[in-house]
C-alpha cells in the first residue's frame, strides 16, 4: 500500500513536468508557426499522454485500496466527509479522470489534423485544460507537509 502511495506521489511530479513541457512546446509551436515534427513534438505529446495514463492507473489502484478513497465514502458516507477527505475521495479522482479524458481527446483530435498550427493548437488547448484541472485538485497540503 505504501509503495503504491509513494509511486503515485513521486510519479505526479514527473507527469506534471512532462505535461507542462508538452503544453509549453505546443503553445510555442502554435504561436511560432513551427512545423509539427514526429521526432520532437509528437514524442513529447505522446510521452505526456502515456505518463498521464499510467498515473491514472496507479491512482485508481490507490483509490480502491486506500482508506482515503472508496473506503472513506463507504465508511463515512458522502455527507460525513470533511473538505480534505472529500478532496481525496471524490474531487481529486473525478476531476483528474475528466482531465485525462481531455488530454486523450486532444491526442486523438491532433492525429486527424494535417496542418501543424492546428495540431499545436489542439494539443495546447486540450492538454492545457487537462493540466489546469489536475493542478486544481492536487492535495497541495500533503505535497509540502
Amino acid at each position: 500500500m505504501e509503495i503504491i502511495k509513494n509511486l503515485h506521489s513521486y510519479l505526479a511530479y514527473v507527469v506534471l513536468a512532462v505535461l507542462v513541457i508538452a503544453v509549453v512546446n505546443a503553445i510555442a509551436g502554435w504561436l511560432g508557426k513551427k512545423d509539427f515534427t514526429l521526432h520532437k513534438d509528437l514524442r513529447i505529446s505522446l510521452f505526456a499522454l502515456i505518463l498521464s495514463h499510467i498515473q491514472l492507473l496507479v491512482g485508481l489502484v490507490l483509490y480502491f485500496v486506500s482508506a482515503n478513497g472508496l473506503k472513506a465514502i463507504q465508511t463515512l458516507g458522502m455527507s460525513g466527509l470533511n473538505a480534505p477527505a472529500r478532496l481525496l475521495a471524490v474531487e481529486h479522482p473525478f476531476i483528474n479522470i475528466i482531465a485525462l479524458v481531455l488530454i486523450t481527446i486532444g491526442w486523438s483530435k491532433h492525429k486527424k489534423l494535417m496542418e501543424s498550427d492546428r495540431k499545436f493548437k489542439t494539443i495546447s488547448i486540450f492538454y492545457g485544460l487537462g493540466l489546469l484541472l489536475i493542478l486544481s485538485r492536487i492535495p497541495w497540503n500533503q505535497w509540502f507537509a
